[in-house]
C-alpha cells in the first residue's frame, strides 16, 4: 500500500508541477499582453503633404477598464514628431504634434463614446472603440515641401494615456500605481522623401 502511494504521489507530483508551470505561463502571457504595442507606423507622401499612418495594439488592464465602466473618462495621447539629425550640431526638431482621444463609457445607453476634438463616433463594445482607437489612417501631419529631398529624417510615434486629463483623485492614485502608467514606447523609423 505504501509503495502504491508512493508511486501515486509522484505522478501527482509531476502532474502538478506541470500544471503549475503551464498556469503561471498563461498568467505571464496575460500580464503581458496588457498595453499598448506599435504595430507598424508610416509617413505617407500625398499631394496635400505627409499623413502618418500607423496601427497599435491597445489591451487595458483591469484597472483601467473598471475606472471606464464606472464613468471615469480615458485620455489618450497620440505623439508624434519628425527629427533632422545633423552631425556638426543638435537635431533639429522639424515637428512635433499630440492628437488627444477620449475614450467614455455612457452607462444608460451602454455605448462607449470615442472622441478626437469635436468629433465623436459610439461603439456597442469596449473591443469596437479600442479597435477604432488603434488604427490612425491619413492623418495630415506635414505640409507638402517641408522634409527635403534626398535628406534622411527620423520620425517618431507613440500612444498613451494622458494621467494629467484624469479627475485629482486618480490622478494622485496614478502617481503611486503602475496600471495607471500605460502607454507605448517610441516606436523610431527612418524616413527619406
Amino acid at each position: 500500500m505504501t509503495a502504491f502511494f508512493t508511486r501515486c504521489c509522484k505522478k501527482f507530483s509531476r502532474l502538478g508541477a506541470l500544471i503549475a508551470c503551464a498556469l503561471s505561463f498563461f498568467i505571464f502571457a496575460a500580464a503581458q499582453a496588457e498595453g499598448i504595442d506599435v504595430r507598424n507606423a508610416a509617413l505617407v507622401a500625398g499631394e496635400e503633404g505627409y499623413f502618418l499612418e500607423a496601427d497599435f495594439e491597445i489591451v487595458l488592464n483591469s484597472t483601467l477598464e473598471e475606472a471606464l465602466n464606472k464613468g471615469v473618462p480615458l485620455y489618450f495621447l497620440l505623439e508624434f514628431e519628425v527629427i533632422r539629425p545633423r552631425w556638426y550640431w543638435l537635431n533639429e526638431k522639424v515637428l512635433s504634434t499630440q492628437q488627444q482621444y477620449r475614450l467614455a463609457y455612457n452607462a444608460l445607453t451602454r455605448q462607449y463614446r470615442l472622441g478626437v476634438g469635436s468629433l465623436y463616433q459610439n461603439f456597442g463594445s469596449l473591443s469596437e472603440a479600442l479597435d477604432f482607437l488603434s488604427r490612425v489612417r491619413r492623418r495630415q501631419v506635414l505640409e507638402p515641401g517641408t522634409l527635403s529631398k534626398g535628406s534622411t529624417y527620423t520620425a517618431a510615434v507613440r500612444m498613451r494615456l494622458d494621467v494629467s486629463q484624469l479627475p485629482k483623485p486618480f490622478q494622485l492614485n496614478a502617481l503611486a500605481s503602475r496600471d495607471w502608467n500605460f502607454g507605448s514606447e517610441w516606436h523610431r523609423w527612418s524616413v527619406t522623401p
